[in-house]
C-alpha cells in the first residue's frame, strides 16, 4: 500500500530541504575557493606586476605585501577546506556547525590591514 499523499509531500519536502542545504554548503565552499583565488591573484598583482610597472625606487614594500596577500590566500583556502569538512559532518549528524567569530575577526583584520597598507604604499609611490 502506498503512503498517503500528505506523507509523501512531507517526505519529499524533507528531501528537498536536505538537498538544498547540502547544495548551499557546497556553494559556500566554492565561495571560499573564489575568495582564496582572488587573494592569490591580488598577491601576484601587488607583489610581481605592480613592482615591474612602477618606476625607480624600492620594490620591497610591494613584494612584502604580495607575500601577505599570498599568505591570506593560503589561509582562506585551508580554512574553507576545514570548514567544508566540519559542515558536511554536521549535516550528516543533522546538526549545525557555527563559524567561529574569532576566525571571522582574524581573517577580516588581516584583510583590512593588508588593504590599508597597500593603499598607503601605492599612495606613497615607492
Amino acid at each position: 500500500m502506498s503512503n498517503p499523499p500528505e506523507r509523501e509531500q512531507i517526505e519529499s519536502g524533507a528531501v528537498d530541504a536536505s538537498r538544498r542545504t547540502w547544495l548551499a554548503a557546497e556553494r559556500t565552499w566554492l565561495a571560499w575557493w573564489r575568495t582564496g583565488l582572488g587573494a592569490a591573484a591580488v598577491a601576484v598583482g601587488v607583489g610581481r606586476i605592480l613592482p615591474g610597472l612602477s618606476g625607480g625606487g624600492a620594490h620591497w614594500p610591494l613584494r612584502l605585501l604580495g607575500l601577505g596577500y599570498g599568505a591570506l590566500a593560503v589561509a582562506v583556502l585551508v580554512v574553507g577546506a576545514v570548514r567544508q569538512n566540519r559542515v558536511a559532518a554536521a549535516l550528516r549528524r543533522g546538526s549545525y556547525d557555527e563559524l567561529s567569530s574569532r576566525l571571522v575577526m582574524w581573517l577580516t583584520a588581516t584583510a583590512v590591514a593588508l588593504a590599508v597598507v597597500t593603499l598607503a604604499v601605492v599612495a606613497a609611490e615607492f
